[in-house]
C-alpha cells in the first residue's frame, strides 16, 4: 500500500515537472518568434569600391598592449590560485610542504614573488657551470630534484 502511494506521488511529480519544462520551452519559442527581424543590409553597387570612398564609422580601438609575463611569473601564477600575489601553503599543495618551507625565507607561511624569484635564480646560477647564462642539456639535468629511495614495504 505504501509503495503504491509513493509511486503515485512520484509519477505526479514527474508529470508536473515535465509539464513545467514543456511550458517554459514553448514560451521561449514564442518570444523568439516575436522578435523583430534584423534590418535589411544596404545594397552594394556592382564594381570595386572607389579608392577615395569614406570609411564607414570610426576605426576599431587597438587592443591593449599586454605585458609579456616572464617564465618565472607564469610559474608563480600557476601556484597563486586566488591571484593575491602570495602563494599560501595550501595553494602550493600539501605534498610540497618541505619545498615550500625552504622557499619561505621569513617563515610567515606566505611566499612572495621575490622569495620565489631569488630561490629559482639561485638554482639556475648553481646549475649554470660555465656561467654562460644558458643551460645545456647536461646542466639542466642537474636541476632535477634528487629522488630518495623509498621503503618497499609500508607496513
Amino acid at each position: 500500500m505504501d509503495r503504491s502511494i509513493a509511486g503515485a506521488i512520484g509519477a505526479t511529480l514527474l508529470l508536473g515537472g515535465g509539464l513545467f519544462v514543456w511550458q517554459a520551452t514553448s514560451q521561449q519559442s514564442q518570444q523568439l518568434a516575436e522578435r523583430a527581424p534584423p534590418p535589411p543590409a544596404e545594397p552594394q553597387l556592382p564594381g570595386p569600391p572607389a579608392a577615395d570612398a569614406p570609411a564607414r564609422g570610426p576605426a576599431p580601438p587597438a587592443p591593449p598592449e599586454a605585458k609579456q609575463a616572464s617564465r618565472e611569473e607564469r610559474r608563480f601564477n600557476r601556484y597563486d590560485r586566488n591571484r593575491d600575489d602570495l602563494i599560501s601553503r595550501i595553494e602550493l599543495m600539501s605534498s610540497r610542504t618541505a619545498a615550500f618551507k625552504k622557499l619561505d625565507k621569513d617563515g610567515n607561511n606566505l611566499l612572495t614573488f621575490e622569495e620565489w624569484a631569488v630561490a629559482t635564480s639561485d638554482r639556475f646560477a648553481g646549475a649554470d657551470r660555465d656561467k654562460s647564462s644558458t643551460l645545456t642539456r647536461a646542466e639542466f639535468a642537474t636541476t632535477a630534484p634528487k629522488r630518495t629511495a623509498r621503503a618497499k614495504c609500508n607496513c
